[in-house]
């Protein structure tokens, strides 16, 4: 039987300060989305009424291609953030957090970048 103080039972158990970055971020990216997720409805409606080559088109405006590649990433880090919360309160097992924390990530930094080269190749084929 171990008898500590409660300062004792306490130390090593408090705050490690990561959290704060982390829980910022995801209200950070929340509020970027706003914006850029109305942008992305105007794109969508678009697509409805136009050809190919008018996507490819308007794809081609640095202001239209910079807002979809920014929505993709802020997008993808938003899902990222939050699915590393649930992951963390809900799997038990240290080392299935860890491993399903990194497939995560890396999934979701696998689709960011695929995001970034089709539209790359959309824009680049025009012609």
């Amino acid at each position: 039987m171990k008898y500590q103080t409660p300062l004792a039972k306490a130390r090593g158990l408090g705050s490690a300060k990561s959290g704060t970055k982390h829980w910022w971020m995801q209200r950070v990216t929340a509020v970027a989305l706003i914006p850029l997720s109305f942008w992305l409805i105007l794109f969508v409606q678009q697509l409805f009424h136009a050809s190919y080559p008018e996507i490819k088109q308007w794809l081609v405006s640095p202001l239209n291609f910079t807002l979809l590649i920014a929505w993709a990433f802020v997008g993808f880090y938003h899902a990222a953030l939050g699915l590393q919360v649930v992951i963390e309160d809900y799997l038990s097992p240290e080392w299935l957090k860890i491993v399903t924390v990194w497939l995560v990530k890396l999934t979701f930094m696998g689709a960011a970048i695929a995001a970034l080269v089709f539209a790359v190749r959309i824009a680049i084929s025009v012609g």
